[in-house]
């Protein structure tokens, strides 16, 4: 029987993850100028107010207020009317120094038997549903967003948006789990004030289907282009009006919204949120080494799917364990389980082997902190920390690193394809 599936997004002005980038780019400038820096930074957004706060181990020293301000201005908070402004919020950091008897259990003689920052469980996925490996659903939700972000920082054909916004896809599916068409598109984006309520939701819904919705099919490929019908309920701005938004209509937190960091719902998720931690805090980085391993078995045609899990103790480089799940779409004959033992054989996942293989002691966090971590273009930027300042500082970097296929062939070799 047919089903319904939904994923959501939310934009880079949405508050809480106005205060994911804030902690990501702390972690950038901090990895900059000390590449063993050990960090954990929490952040609050509300109505004029960033509250900063956590703990840090690093022999960098940072203007912190500068750098919140300097993201807040970025995503285009940038107006005394939004009740949130990058010149004029107020500043309190409350960041302090690392618990040394949580640096012991991470730092080793030997670097190689590094130990996990935590415990818990990571989960890592991918699917052959997109060119990227990603659910649909999610795919989609996150193009409408970053597509309506271009749209406002043009200034062009919509001229009223403000920073914030949430999308939803729900995706019809058929019996053999293939996406046959586009059920409803949710959008809400916060907006200037307008005299005319009625008249300015009635703009705001056409402006979405008529020009929104075409930017976003012409990226995709014709099969996919194909799901958008005249079938498609539109929720547009569902409460009606949406001025008020931001840290001012609501109260941003780091690390909440690991669904839309991650799957989108499909699959599974440890728990653990993503930004504001160091590599060594195993929450972001076998996180990042999982969807790293689940990308590489699909793309070299292990499985059509696959939910790889990892789990660790605090302190202890060797994982509890490794689990996979290929939901019956396994092309090998081998079970699940010794599909796991496969994989462990393949891809090192000690804290330290994670860390240098996907070349985590580097600055590449900001861009993982809106639109998702996963599913993203791995490419090399050079980016530049304290501009026009005395200790300006140029670095190369290669983002999202855990998307390459790089381990396609010494997948295929270990399971004979």
């Amino acid at each position: 029987m047919p089903y319904l599936f939904t994923s959501e997004s939310v934009s880079e002005g949405h508050p809480d993850k106005v205060a994911d980038q804030i902690s990501d780019a702390l972690i950038d400038n901090f990895l900059a100028y000390d590449t063993t820096s050990k960090v954990a930074c929490e952040t609050l957004v509300t109505t004029g107010q960033v509250v900063l706060a956590g703990e840090v181990k690093s022999e960098a020293y940072l203007d912190v207020q500068d750098i919140a301000r300097e993201v807040i201005r970025k995503i285009g908070y940038t107006k005394s009317e939004y009740m949130f402004e990058a010149n004029s919020c107020g500043i309190l950091s409350a960041i302090h120094e690392q618990s040394p008897d949580i640096n012991q259990g991470v730092v080793r003689q030997s670097p190689e038997e590094q130990g996990a920052g935590d415990q818990g469980m990571m989960f890592g996925y991918a699917t052959r549903e997109t060119e990227n490996y990603m659910p649909l659903a999610l795919d989609l939700a996150h193009k409408l967003l970053i597509e309506l972000a271009a749209l406002r920082r043009e200034n062009k054909d919509i001229k009223y948006l403000r920073p914030d916004a949430k999308s939803q896809v729900t995706i019809e599916y058929s019996d053999d789990n293939k996406p046959v068409r586009i059920d409803t598109i949710v959008i809400s984006t916060q907006h200037d004030d307008f005299d005319k309520d009625q008249q300015m939701l009635d703009k705001i819904k056409q402006d979405m289907i008529n020009i929104l919705i075409p930017r976003v099919k012409a990226q995709l490929k014709p099969e996919l282009q194909g799901l958008f019908t005249d079938k498609i309920t539109y929720h547009i701005n569902p409460t009606g009006k949406f001025v008020i938004g931001g840290p001012h209509g609501d109260t941003g937190l780091t690390g909440r919204k690991i669904i839309v960091d991650t799957y989108g719902g499909k699959g599974a998720h440890g728990g653990g949120a993503f930004s504001g931690k160091d590599p060594s805090k195993v929450d972001r980085s076998a996180a990042y080494a999982t969807r790293h391993i689940a990308k590489n078995l699909v793309a070299a045609g292990v499985c059509d799917e696959v939910l790889v899990q990892v789990s660790y103790a605090i302190g202890v480089a060797k994982p509890c364990g490794v689990f996979v799940d290929t939901y019956g779409t396994a092309k090998v004959k081998l079970n699940d389980g010794e599909i796991a033992r496969q994989v462990e054989q393949v891809f090192d996942l000690r804290p330290y082997a994670i860390e240098q293989r996907l070349k985590l002691r580097n600055p590449i966090y900001a861009e993982t902190a809106a639109y998702g971590h996963m599913g993203r273009e791995s490419k090399v930027i050079t980016k530049t920390f304290n501009a026009g300042k005395k200790s300006e500082k140029k670095v190369e970097v290669e983002l999202f690193t855990w998307e390459k296929l790089d381990y396609v062939e010494k997948v295929k070799q270990a399971f004979g394809l």
